[in-house]
């Protein structure tokens, strides 16, 4: 079925965008919605009439993706993790963590359109991370991964209490011999 786009819909398309979906997909999820009309000659006139307006919003969109694009590409990121000392990484990072580092830089970037080289890195050095924006414009951003060793909480003893010196003397002592004269205990049998 062909339809008009009346939203940004995500992995389909922008604004005004002819597509031709299946028509279950167009009946039962599009069109309730109110995501889509279906291709007309009136919603194909509505749509022309609208065309300066739409052109308008894709051109601020690929503005902000530039200006989004110089951000990002001016941004290093270094990321401290515990390592092993081979250098591998105890866990690993991924685009979840990438996307929350350039949250904290006040970068707001949707996570899947973060491309991590081998979907996820698991050891030190440092790595260039593709970003996708807005059509095809793409940035790129460095990452450091620097280890660090975690101590290894080892089950060490206590060490025992301090003791006084009268308490050393009475351990140390040997356990009470029999008396002389007396007999030793028989065991059962």
């Amino acid at each position: 079925m062909k339809v008009i786009l009346n939203n940004d819909v995500p992995n389909l398309g922008e604004l005004g965008d002819v597509k031709d979906v299946a028509t279950g997909y167009a009946r039962n999820f599009l069109l309730p919605r109110g995501l889509v009309y279906p291709y007309t000659p009136a919603a194909v006139a509505m749509f022309e009439k609208r065309k300066a307006e739409i052109e308008t919003r894709k051109a601020e969109k690929r503005a902000s993706s530039a200006d989004l694009k110089t951000r990002i590409e001016a941004e290093e990121l270094v990321l401290d993790m515990p390592a092993g000392q081979n250098g591998k990484l105890f866990g690993a990072v991924s685009n979840a963590t990438i996307a929350d580092e350039l949250l904290k830089k006040g970068i707001n970037i949707d996570r899947k359109k973060i491309e991590v080289p081998g979907r996820v890195i698991k050891s030190v050095g440092n790595y260039r991370v593709l970003i996708r924006l807005y059509e095809k414009d793409e940035a790129t951003v460095l990452v450091a991964i620097k280890g660090h060793s975690e101590k290894a909480k080892q089950a060490v003893a206590p060490e025992p209490p301090k003791r006084h010196r009268r308490e050393e003397q009475v351990e140390a002592q040997p356990e009470a011999q029999p008396e002389a004269g007396a007999e030793p205990e028989a065991s059962e049998n």
